[in-house]
């Protein structure tokens, strides 16, 4: 079984774009700090990719910004792809299932007007992102 639960800050603005397709597809990085600490008794961080599509990728793009504290639930893909110096290079990112919203911008909670959890379709493959990560 392939699931990932994480819950993390965005490192920035989700980026919205279309595929060939026509279908949308945002692309945003989370912050997620690990359970532990390290041998100087810091905690350290990852910065983990995440790719929302559908409705899904609009509605992270609408709602989400820098800073916001979010629940990611999803698979772990690793894609391959070519980089424009030719070189094959493979990325780990994850791709949502749901995304809950557990802040908002000025305050605690997800605003009135604002979704709490956003949920991909189910049972739709997502198509593979094209060119760079």
């Amino acid at each position: 079984m392939n699931k990932i639960f994480l819950i993390g800050r965005l490192t920035r603005d989700p980026e919205l774009r279309y595929v060939p397709s026509g279908q949308p597809v945002a692309n945003f990085t989370l912050a997620v700090d690990r359970p532990f600490k390290n041998g100087q008794g810091e905690r350290e961080t990852d910065f983990i990719g995440v790719v929302a599509w559908r409705k899904s990728a609009e509605l992270v793009t609408q709602y989400l910004s820098k800073g916001r504290l979010v629940a990611v639930e999803g698979r772990l893909q690793i894609r391959s792809y070519e980089a424009q110096d030719g070189a094959k290079r493979k990325v780990a990112e994850v791709i949502t299932d749901r995304i809950q919203f557990l802040d908002r911008k000025n305050g605690s909670g997800p605003r009135a007007e604002e979704p709490a959890a956003v949920e991909d379709e189910t049972g739709v493959e997502a198509e593979p992102a094209e060119g760079t990560a």
